[in-house]
């Protein structure tokens, strides 16, 4: 049935994946050239005309550069191990167990919830007079005020990488979940206890290796993540010096020109650091996997494994209440007429800080909204065509194609974003609302097309041989049969398109150039010093859009999949 299906795709069909490809990866490219030519002094808008290695002198002779390398490194690769090793820890001890997917229902709001947000409810929790000192005060700690500690922007970015493990721990649990479900873990493991290993070694013997190459994209798009981080650096990271990023923000943002040439070599510079990093652990992923293999051979029982993996399942177990505790911060906060140290809870509660505020969210409210929905529906049409160009020419996606979707996540954003700011400003595109929409397509398309992928590709294909025998055309098959079957993952892909487009920072920052304002600007420029009380209005706003666009397509779903069932009952 496959060569009908190459004859009746029309042209836009035939096209969608070169121009999906070309959408994301023509901008990041000429977004690096953009950086890499005033990294080396060339950028004649603003008087470099001729190349040199003045920017890289500029770069290191500013005051604090290398501990701000440093603070990037041990902050990124920190948050990552401990990511991948909790991660694969709470695996081996609850996979198959009820525990397991009651963890998975309770990640779900931490996952929706956008980076900023999250990291203002942490900050909200761990500050000297946050919920947790509050919580311990004065029965415990003797503390009647505030403690004179940094507990949030510390000098060593503790509290940066608590957040990171905050956000990414969840999100590789549930790309290690779905890696699992495409395994036969529990034959695996059935295997491995009925040759007396213990729960743990059978789950890290023989399932581990086979769940890690599925997962080894998402690992280096979590490493990218951490090491380029600026949203929550600039919330809970220190300040001076901060991280590489946002001390490149810094350099780009200020009004002296003269500063976008070491902030380009900053931006190249952290790309390089990207670039050394996941090339070293993959370096270390063949030495493990070496190591490992030794190990398995020897049948080693690796009583260690055992404890280790309790403790991992208490440490995601903690970081998953901080990531709730963070939210329910946010609320309270947002509500809070008068909160004294050492109170537990407000003396008083109010709306003032909600209805104090309308004027003032109405316009980045509308704005988010709007850039969500048509960012996220653009990236649901391309995913759409590409997968049914892909059905319909009977040719599945090669391992190159998944590495070209996650471009935009291994590249750091600093690296190329202020590139196609230029780029923009040529086509006189930037602080254009279709420019923001723009910049976050290229991080949105990439998460809706991996939502969609495995449920469009897993779709019994006699529903539509059959309907093709009957004398449908193949678009009357793709609307009236593939759409109505997969209008769960559909809309639960469109869903996850709005939250990464909620989410998105610097893109906004770039490609709005100042004059596009969404909630999650300015909860960040609200988390620098504002009151706490408007800044939990507009973090709980931030995380609750999210939530409610995944509540609406379960919920529509829910009855779509509902009518369909009385239906087959009544007939």
């Amino acid at each position: 049935m496959s060569a009908p299906h190459v004859a009746h795709s029309p042209l836009w069909l035939r096209q969608a994946p070169r121009l999906t490809v070309a959408l994301f990866l023509v901008p990041i490219a000429a977004g690096l050239l953009g950086t890499v030519l005033p990294a080396f002094g060339w950028l004649p808008a603003i008087g470099g005309r001729s190349v040199s290695l003045a920017p890289w002198k500029a770069l290191f002779s500013q005051p604090g550069i290398r501990d701000a390398i440093g603070l990037t490194l041990v902050t990124g690769l920190t948050a990552t191990v401990l990511s991948v090793i909790l991660v694969f820890g709470f695996c081996a001890l609850v996979h198959g167990r009820r525990p397991g997917r009651a963890g998975r229902a309770l990640i779900a709001p931490i996952l929706a919830t956008p980076h900023a947000a999250m990291a203002i409810g942490l900050g909200f929790l761990i500050a000297p007079s946050g919920w947790i000192v509050r919580l311990l005060s004065p029965w415990l700690t003797g503390w009647h005020q505030p403690p004179d500690i940094a507990s949030v922007q510390d000098p060593h970015g503790i509290a940066l990488t608590l957040g990171l493990l905050v956000k990414e721990v969840p999100y590789l649990l549930l790309m290690t979940i779905t890696a699992l479900g495409q395994v036969p873990a529990v034959r695996h493991m059935d295997a491995a206890a009925a040759l007396g290993y213990g729960r743990t070694v059978a789950w890290v013997k023989p399932v581990l290796p086979q769940v890690y190459r599925q997962v080894r994209l998402p690992i280096y798009a979590v490493l990218t993540y951490a090491l380029s981080v600026v949203d929550m650096a600039l919330i809970l990271g220190p300040s001076n010096p901060p991280t590489l990023s946002v001390l490149a923000l810094r350099w780009f943002t200020s009004p002296d020109i003269r500063m976008y040439f070491p902030a380009a070599a900053a931006a190249l510079l952290q790309l390089a650091i990207v670039l050394v990093s996941i090339g070293l652990w993959r370096g270390a992923e063949t030495l493990v996997a070496h190591l490992g293999r030794r190990w398995i051979a020897r049948g080693a029982r690796g009583t260690l494994l055992e404890p280790l993996a309790g403790l991992s399942a208490i440490a995601v177990a903690g970081l998953a209440g901080l990531g709730v505790g963070s939210l329910a911060a946010l609320a309270v906060w947002s509500f809070a007429a008068g909160w004294r140290f050492p109170d537990m809870l407000p003396a008083h509660w109010s709306a003032r800080p909600w209805s104090g505020q309308i004027g003032t969210i109405l316009w980045p409210l509308e704005t988010t909204l709007v850039v969500a929905l048509f960012a996220s529906g653009c990236a649901l049409l391309l995913g759409l065509a590409c997968l049914e160009h892909e059905q319909r020419r009977g040719v599945a996606a090669s391992s190159r194609t998944l590495w070209l979707l996650y471009v935009p996540l291994l590249v750091p954003q600093i690296a190329f974003l202020f590139g196609m700011q230029v780029l923009l400003t040529v086509f006189h595109l930037d602080g254009s609302l279709i420019a923001v929409i723009w910049s976050h397509l290229l991080f949105v398309l990439p998460y809706v097309f991996l939502s969609l992928a495995d449920p469009w590709r897993a779709l019994d294909k006699r529903y539509a041989r059959t309907a093709l025998s009957l004398g449908a055309r193949p678009r009357r098959v793709f609307l009236r049969i593939k759409l109505p079957l997969l209008l769960r993952p559909v809309l639960i892909a469109a869903a996850v398109g709005v939250a990464v487009s909620v989410d998105q920072y610097l893109p906004t920052i770039f490609a709005g150039a100042g004059r596009i304002v969404t909630l999650t600007t300015e909860a960040v420029t609200l988390a620098s010093g504002g009151d706490r009380r408007v800044t939990g209005v507009f973090g709980l706003l931030q995380s609750l859009i999210p939530l409610a666009v995944y509540g609406i397509a379960l919920g529509v779903s829910g009855r779509n999949r509902f009518r369909r069932h009385a239906l087959g009952a009544q007939s």
